[in-house]
């Protein structure tokens, strides 16, 4: 038995000797063998890479607003350019008064903000000299720190004091402070926010980047203050107000999604045959709408990277049918001394496999190149190259080797040895 593996060590040594002195006596040719693969591996890994980096930061980002936060909104939630269908346009506005009445009939509600937000408005926020033009201009009630896990890192939030007598207070997040009060203390400061004044009280904790874009930029101010300033975007019926709502224990959520879609159905005056006239959001929800979307465009790259592979697998195909009718007179002197089938067999399959290992090998380092050049130029564009990306291009990278290299390798260990060597 020892003797046995002994003679097949030593006989794939002498195979894979053979094959890269056949790589290095044709280098071009190689080269040209290869392309495929390279462009098909590193194709799949660069995809994949990008792909999973975008995923994995957009459900980082979905699950930073907390796991147990459940959304009642007028429109459905999605991607794309595309602005919600004609039957959603239809759909009654969500009020106040729906929130409140979430809050006053479901004990299981640990918090329930209004939210409403300013869209399609030239925005001027100005401190003296200084001025920001691209905030996210929210009105808000003093349970949004809790319902979107974002609370101030000093000053304070908004009460229901300030929500009741629509104060002129802001709560400003970290760029804005940058921008407007780069070296001094913005609470107490007063802002100009497009013409009305309103006094910094709070600035909140720094999240960093979200959706490509950062979560910084934020200017909150009371939700009635947002109503009286802006009494157009609660006519305008172009959108409504998002009532974010988190339970007391991540148990409840089921809890008040029933509870929440029967309160709503029912003041919304909605036919018990029906669908809902709004949208529920949740976290684990939109996470599994974005990961289906995000694999079908995965399942789409890696079709294309394997017509790239195909094409690879048939130039190894062919170069190794050149390679076998080049050495037909070392064939058939193998075969006179005493080679069996098999041993020009493993000869051959082993010089294919060669060539596509060493397409595969270079496919995974410029795999995983691009992905991480893109992500130091580009750092709102992430990529996570996964350990099982770089296995399956250098397994896909053999297959293709021994696949496409199996039938030369047969024809080559069928050559009579007579014929062979006769041949010129």
């Amino acid at each position: 038995m020892s003797s046995l593996l002994s003679h097949l060590r030593r006989g794939l040594g002498e195979n894979f000797r053979f094959a890269f002195l056949a790589v290095r006596a044709h280098k071009l040719r190689a080269v040209l063998t290869v392309l495929g693969i390279v462009v098909g591996v590193s194709t799949v890994i660069a995809m994949v890479s990008i792909v999973t980096g975008f995923k994995n930061n957009m459900i980082r980002s979905f699950q930073s607003f907390g796991a147990t936060l459940v959304q009642f909104q007028k429109y459905e939630q999605r991607f794309g350019p595309h602005g919600p269908p004609e039957a959603e346009l239809r759909r009654k506005d969500l009020l106040l008064e729906d929130a409140l009445a979430l809050k006053a009939s479901i004990p299981e509600m640990r918090a329930v903000s209004p939210e409403r937000y300013l869209w399609d408005t030239d925005i001027h926020v100005k401190y003296r000299d200084a001025e920001t033009t691209t905030p996210v201009v929210a009105g808000v009630g003093p349970d949004y720190p809790i319902a979107n896990n974002h609370f101030v890192s000093y000053g304070r939030f908004i009460t229901e004091a300030d929500f009741e007598h629509a104060t002129a207070v802001a709560v400003i997040g970290e760029d804005v402070r940058s921008v407007l009060f780069p070296r001094e203390d913005p609470l107490g400061k007063p802002i100009d926010f497009n013409g009305m004044q309103y006094t910094v009280i709070g600035v909140l904790e720094k999240k960093g980047r979200m959706f490509g874009g950062s979560n910084d930029n934020f200017l909150l101010i009371p939700f009635t203050a947002f109503d009286r300033q802006f009494p157009f975007i609660k006519n305008s019926h172009r959108d409504t107000i998002h009532i974010a709502t988190v339970p007391y224990t991540p148990e409840q959520v089921p809890i008040i999604l029933e509870k929440g879609r029967e309160i709503l159905r029912a003041r919304r005056h909605v036919p018990f045959d029906k669908p809902d006239d709004f949208a529920i959001f949740t976290p684990d929800r939109m996470i599994e709408n974005f990961k289906a979307i995000t694999n079908g465009v995965m399942l789409a790259m890696v079709f294309i990277a394997g017509v790239s592979l195909l094409i690879g697998g048939v130039g190894v195909m062919n170069i190794m049918l050149v390679s076998v009718t080049e050495r037909t007179r070392e064939i058939g002197l193998r075969k006179a001394v005493g080679a069996f089938r098999r041993d020009i067999v493993l000869q051959f399959l082993t010089e294919a496999t060669t060539l596509s290992l060493l397409g595969g090998a270079i496919g995974v380092v410029l795999g995983i190149a691009v992905p991480a050049a893109i992500k130091r130029v580009f750092e709102a564009l992430p990529a996570e190259t996964p350990i099982w990306a770089v296995v399956v291009g250098l397994g896909v990278s053999i297959s293709v080797g021994i696949f496409f290299g199996l039938y030369p390798a047969v024809k080559a260990s069928r050559l009579d040895p007579i014929e062979a060597l006769r041949y010129e």
